[in-house]
């Protein structure tokens, strides 16, 4: 299954920001190590240039996926279609067994970040919740065994502290 091409408009905008840094910061300040130690001589034994070689290679690895990657997303305002009903870009308050809560927003895979609480929607929680209203269960099979879930609360925007 491939990724689904959605994005927030802030999880373009860290990818946007990353590709800036890594073209206009990143590259020129590492291009410069290296032309500085392969004006020392040999290089065959010069680590800084060796590393400095393989690090461009990362850099340019980067630029190429980031900028394939932006061409190919569908950027989503997250927004509700209808009250208490998730879709992409959702925040939503879950219960689990143990009456243990957690709260994920709803996002597109480039963007996932468990412990900041952003979720892929092509994860198996994320997969479940779209679509699904509060007050819903949703059962969902993890690595650590199948968990039931009652969605306690669903919105749009920041985060709620």
């Amino acid at each position: 299954m491939r990724p689904s091409n959605y994005i927030t408009p802030e999880g373009e905008r860290r990818l946007r920001d990353e590709l800036d840094h890594l073209w206009r910061v990143e590259r020129p300040r590492v291009t410069q190590e290296v032309s500085d130690a392969a004006a020392q001589g040999d290089r065959s034994e010069n680590a800084e240039y060796i590393y400095g070689k393989k690090r461009l290679r990362e850099i340019d690895r980067r630029v190429r996926f980031l900028s394939k990657r932006l061409d190919e997303l569908i950027v989503v305002e997250p927004k509700p279609v209808e009250a208490g009903r998730i879709y992409f870009g959702a925040w939503v308050r879950l219960e689990d067994e143990d009456g243990e809560t957690v709260e994920y927003q709803v996002v597109g895979p480039d963007e996932f970040d468990v412990k900041r609480g952003r979720i892929s929607v092509d994860s198996p929680v994320g997969a479940a919740l779209v679509g699904k209203r509060e007050g819903d269960e949703i059962e969902v099979q993890r690595p650590r065994g199948d968990t039931l879930f009652t969605i306690l609360k669903v919105w749009y925007g920041e985060r709620e502290r």
